[in-house]
């Protein structure tokens, strides 16, 4: 090395070392790891683990080891607290699942322990477990449907979309209609893995009999108890319009950029109507779709073209799924899936993070003096 200075290092807790002046702690993986499963909605307070004990440090070790918590992204630490005279780990904020991890299969929070005299660093990881504390919730309360009275038996129609923001048993499971005598109701799954209700017609109706008809519809989640939450259907029977829409594909695919500017052009899609007049007059829609996605994409009522409304964010959403609905005049509907890919675009440069900072360190500290720890971290590869 330049001035005849060698090079040192330590090794401390499977990680190494950098000398002081270079003012920084680089390491692959820890070879300590902890982790700890614990349920959401936990009090403040509530015990997490005898973070100490698990690390091998007794209560008297701890005045000595100045064991404390430390993370790149300050936001993890906000949720828990190590007891002083214990080592223990507590919850130091409500823990909401949904709000932390959304819709993820898995979610946990992560961060280091740092313990002093010797330094040893320790990575710890705590599993939230999902609890069923959310009910089923339609996208509205009410589901109006015009459908003719010569449709035939085995006639299918989308007709609701509920939303359960828990995971896995805790989530929607299925969908249950009232009992009557003319339909029933089949649970679907979207490509990406949401679950909404068909209604199937069973018995040919009759308009001059029975001209509406209003239906409960029931979503249920899979918890013990179950949660549910009903919407109702509003059937009206209308006279002779014997061909309903058919879209020329089942299933439309596009790809967009994620930097694609708003306006830009996804797709189009197109249905046909065998009738007649005005009976064969199509206008395009969004069928039961989330308000997110309302804000991203915009159609086009008579071309059935579908716009970009608002930048998209491969890092955010690499996939959409759209139901796209062709009404006629006479109230007969066809529907069909639009999914959109997000095409990734390299935007997001490598971050470096200060991970703990040091007290003041004294002008007679020794050689080797840990200062500072750094992170460097890509946010995607």
């Amino acid at each position: 090395m330049a001035g005849g200075q060698r090079q040192r290092w330590w090794r401390a807790g499977g990680r190494v070392l950098l000398p002081a002046l270079l003012l920084g702690l680089c390491w692959r993986a820890a070879a300590e790891r902890l982790r700890y499963t614990i349920p959401e909605e936990l009090g403040r307070g509530s015990l997490v683990g005898p973070l100490a004990r698990d690390l091998g440090l007794s209560p008297a070790d701890l005045p000595a080891r100045k064991l404390r918590l430390a993370s790149a992204a300050k936001s993890q630490l906000q949720y828990f607290t190590v007891g002083g005279e214990s080592g223990n780990l507590y919850v130091s904020e409500r823990l909401d699942r949904e709000e932390m991890c959304g819709k993820a299969a898995s979610c946990s929070v992560s961060f280091e322990v740092l313990v002093q005299n010797p330094l040893n660093v320790f990575h710890v990881e705590v599993a939230i477990q999902d609890v069923n504390d959310n009910a089923p919730r339609f996208l509205r309360d009410n589901f109006y449907l015009e459908i003719n009275e010569l449709t035939s038996p085995g006639a299918r129609f989308a007709v609701g979309l509920a939303e359960d923001a828990d995971v896995g048993s805790n989530s929607l499971q299925g969908y249950e209609l009232e009992a009557n005598g003319y339909f029933a109701v089949e649970v679907k799954e979207s490509p990406d893995g949401s679950k909404f209700a068909e209604l199937v017609l069973h018995r040919a109706l009759d308009r001059e009999r029975e001209p509406s008809l209003r239906l409960v519809l029931t979503a249920l989640d899979g918890g013990d108890p179950p949660r549910s939450g009903t919407a109702q259907l509003c059937i009206n029977v209308t006279d002779a319009n014997d061909n309903a829409p058919v879209f020329a594909q089942d299933r439309y695919r596009a790809s967009l950029r994620e930097d694609a500017p708003p306006g830009s052009t996804v797709l189009n899609v197109s249905a046909s109507d065998a009738d007649a007049g005005t009976n064969a007059l199509i206008t395009y829609g969004f069928g039961e779709t989330p308000s997110k996605l309302l804000q991203k994409f915009a159609m086009d009522a008579e071309s059935g073209m579908i716009t970009l409304l608002e930048a998209l964010d491969f890092e955010d959403t690499r996939t959409f799924s759209l139901t796209v609905e062709a009404r006629d005049r006479g109230g007969l509907l066809a529907h069909c899936k639009v999914e959109v890919e997000v095409l990734d675009v390299n935007d997001n440069a490598p971050e470096i993070t200060m991970l703990s900072v040091s007290s003041p360190v004294p002008e007679d500290a020794p050689t080797g003096t840990v200062v500072a720890l750094l992170n460097a971290a890509r946010t995607r590869w």
